[in-house]
This record gives structure tokens, C-alpha cells and sequence, in this order.
């Protein structure tokens, strides 16, 4: 199955000059070669954030030269810091979050479970999030993206029409659940290694959002609604709206959409929650797993 012709994968045909992609699958996704972190130009940024746009997500491997510092530098070539809705920075770095599993932690549910863009309840979700890698199990822990542009591309005329003018209720009212059904006291909120920190009812009220949202910087129309936090239709009952949710949900991760990510060592990955979905698999009990993550602030959907 190939979605794009065989030109959209080609560098020099999408003027990369200063880097090179491998792409990861035909839905979305690509590997960056030959660009350091902690040493990128401006030539190779300016075409890495063309990639991203491109590809949806990208990745680098072998990043051991890249200090928390230099993940803060290039987030801020993407835009403003983004606020985490979940839990604070760590010491001396408030922009940076810090995700652990340990290995002697068994949970059910992991941060990222189930498919979701990030912070999508927020009036302005973040744009952009960039994931390093620092402790990997030898197995497990892979991540999924989808390529919610593509899936719009695909429907049906019909079925744009139907949507194109519904705003999706973002809340957090499932995704607290799975927190707080362990968790008797407000203030003992954790999940694994990771203290949240949160105000639980702007969380649920969330905001409503365009299901059809155009990205600013390509103005590509792309879904946004997702199985974690789409709780509702602005102007439908629940009887009206779940059919419909679920259908797009369902339709906006398909496997034909989706590639998958083999995490390693020093890794960065970086991918945009305008045009993608994404879920973490909790596979891994008995191995340690630490990422560093960080993310730009977004615009309000449009």
C-alpha cells in the first residue's frame, strides 16, 4: 500500500540539501541522518522543521552528545515553551518533564496509554513534543503514531461535509479515572515515578476544538479528535455523538495510518499533535524506561 507517490519521499525533490530521511512507513515518519543536536545549523533546522511537517514525526538516533539544555534550545526554535498540564518541571529546568517507570513498578496504566494528542482540553494544546530517550528496556515500550491528515484526506466527500463545521469536546474526565480510581486522596496523585500536579477541574471542563483543524504553517486540514479525551459533540446529545466519535476515532488509527517507533538509547523523536495521534505500550514490567520530555506551545485550533 503506498498513500504518497514516490516523489513525496524524495529529498531532493522536497529541498533537504542539508539532511537526509529514511522513511519509517508509507503512512508517516522518517528517520533524520546527518544532523547533530547539540551542533544543528540553521540550514539543517530550517529543513528538520519542514520534515516534521512532511513526515508528521521524525527521528534521530545516536544523540549522546545532547544535554537537557540542548533538547530546551531547539524547543524553542520550534515556538514558546508549552505548559504540561500534568506535572511540573524538574529542579532547575521547569519546561522539562521527566517520565520513569522503574523497573520494580507494575501499573496497569502508563502516561500515553491509549491513543491521544497531547493536551488537546487546553485552549491552546501543544504544537510540537519532543521525547529523548535515556533508559530503554531491551524490549518493549514502542510507540504508535497516526497520520490524522491522511485519515482526513481519506474520508469520503460526504462525510468531510457532515464535519467539517462540528467542535469536539476535549476533557479529561477519562483519562483522571484511570489516575484517580487508585487514588483516594487528591493529593496522592502518581502514576509509577511520575507526582502529578494538576487542576482537575479545568482538566474536565476542557474546551471545545474544530474536529477539522488546519495547520497553521501548511494549512493541510487534519482530524482532531481522538479515543482519549473526544468526549462529546457541542450541540449533540451522547447518544448522537458517540456513533460519530467512535467511528473517527476508530478511523483516524487504523493500522494503514500508523507507523511504530523501536525506541533505543539516546534517541530524539519529535512529532506534531496537529496532524498526528500517538500511544505508548506498557509491555515492559520488570525493565527500567526514561524519557525526557519537552514541548511547544500550540496556537488556539483553527
Amino acid at each position: 500500500m503506498q498513500f504518497y507517490p514516490p516523489e513525496y519521499y524524495d529529498d531532493a525533490k522536497n529541498g533537504f540539501t542539508a539532511i537526509k530521511t529514511v522513511p519509517l512507513a508509507s503512512a508517516m515518519g522518517a528517520e533524520i541522518l546527518d544532523v547533530d543536536i547539540a551542533n544543528i545549523t540553521d540550514e539543517q533546522f530550517e529543513q528538520v522543521e519542514k520534515a516534521l511537517y512532511h513526515y508528521k514525526m521524525i527521528y534521530f538516533r545516536n544523540q549522546k552528545n545532547m544535554t537537557i539544555e540542548d533538547q530546551e534550545a531547539l524547543t524553542l526554535r520550534f515556538g514558546e515553551f508549552g505548559t504540561d498540564a500534568y506535572t511540573d518541571g524538574i529542579e532547575g529546568h521547569p519546561n522539562v518533564q521527566r517520565l520513569i517507570k522503574e523497573a520494580s513498578t507494575v501499573v496497569d496504566w502508563i502516561f500515553g496509554d491509549g491513543w491521544h494528542t497531547d493536551s488537546p482540553f487546553m485552549e491552546q494544546p501543544p504544537a510540537v513534543s519532543l521525547l529523548q530517550s535515556l533508559d530503554i528496556p531491551p524490549y518493549g515500550g514502542d510507540t504508535w503514531w497516526s497520520n490524522t491528515e491522511l485519515a482526513y484526506n481519506l474520508l469520503s466527500d460526504k462525510m468531510k461535509e457532515v464535519i467539517q463545521d462540528l467542535r469536539v469536546h476535549m476533557s479529561a474526565a477519562f483519562v483522571l479515572s484511570n489516575v484517580t480510581k487508585a487514588k483516594p486522596k487528591l493529593n496522592d496523585l502518581s502514576v509509577g515515578e511520575i507526582e502529578l500536579t494538576m487542576d482537575q477541574k479545568k482538566m474536565v471542563d476542557g474546551w471545545f476544538h474544530p474536529i477539522v483543524r488546519t495547520h497553521p504553517k501548511t494549512g493541510n486540514k487534519s482530524l482532531f479528535c481522538d479515543t482519549s479525551y473526544s468526549m462529546g459533540i457541542q450541540g449533540m446529545t451522547q447518544e448522537e455523538s458517540k456513533p460519530l466519535l467512535d467511528f473517527l476515532g476508530w478511523w483516524a488509527t487504523r493500522e494503514d495510518f500508523n507507523c511504530r517507533l523501536r525506541w533505543e538509547p539516546n534517541m530524539l523523536v519529535i512529532w506534531d499533535n496537529r496532524q498526528c495521534l500517538h500511544k505508548a505500550f506498557n509491555d515492559y514490567d520488570g525493565y527500567r524506561r526514561e524519557m525526557i520530555r519537552t514541548i511547544v506551545n500550540g496556537e488556539v485550533p483553527a
